[in-house]
């Protein structure tokens, strides 16, 4: 979904392989004179500047729709399309649709940030050291795991209220009972609230994925004397 400020990693460091990772690793960890709440306080400091980045990019007016991370419809949903397109008023049915998916998914994003916070929160020194000698995508996959479950829980709702909001589950709806009227189709209505949710947490944590990896790979995106500190370690 930012996490690429994970502490360790330049690409130099890993194109030195398993070694030149832990070397490293220890470096950060046990030299430069940088106490474990320094480094802990550094890692938590860039994980909460990446998704807070992702978060406010995806929540903005097309950030989902305009961008790489633009939702489309579900595949179960194009024989519905390819169908009702043809029928008077729907016309524009696909575009108007997908449009409000992506405009739901926005409204939703927004409310990922205390979650984030909190995962965040919870790191233990432990965890730091995993990321630090882990995947270079390793922070994105910590927070994955430990915020993807309540991240849907949360979204679900609000994606559903969103949908309404703008909308598209009417414009469904509507498209789905003319669908089932047609003669000799098999009668459908696949989720939309449901499809919407894991492509909105896909957008998040692949935008997060792309802000660890430069916060890992390019200086000038370490926006803190704390980060710089912590950082430069790796880079030596």
């Amino acid at each position: 979904m930012v996490l690429s400020m994970i502490l360790v990693g330049t690409t130099a460091v890993y194109s030195q392989g398993l070694g030149g990772l832990l070397n490293k690793a220890k470096n950060v960890l046990e030299g430069g004179g940088l106490s474990n709440d320094e480094i802990g306080m550094g890692l938590k400091e860039a994980l909460n500047v990446g998704t807070g980045e992702a978060v406010d990019f995806l929540s903005d007016e097309d950030g989902f729709y305009k961008s790489v991370y633009k939702i489309t419809l579900p595949s179960e949903a194009q024989q519905i399309v390819s169908k009702v397109s043809k029928l008077p008023g729907f016309g524009d049915f696909e575009t108007k649709l997908v449009e409000r998916m992506n405009r739901a998914a926005e409204l939703a994003v927004s409310k990922a940030k205390p979650i984030f916070v909190s995962a965040i929160k919870g790191l233990t020194f432990k965890d730091v050291t995993d990321i630090l000698m882990g995947e270079k995508d390793a922070a994105t996959r910590y927070l994955q795991r430990t915020t993807q479950e309540q991240l849907y829980a949360e979204f679900q709702p609000i994606i559903g209220s969103a949908l309404d909001e703008v909308n598209a589950r009417s414009l469904w709806k509507e498209a789905v009972t003319a669908y089932n009227q047609i003669p000799l189709v098999k009668k459908t209505n696949p989720n939309l609230d449901d499809h919407v949710t894991n492509k909105s947490l896909d957008g998040v944590f692949g935008l997060i994925e792309k802000k660890e990896e430069g916060i890992r790979t390019d200086v000038d995106q370490r926006s803190s004397d704390l980060l710089k500190k912590v950082f430069s370690k790796q880079d030596k």
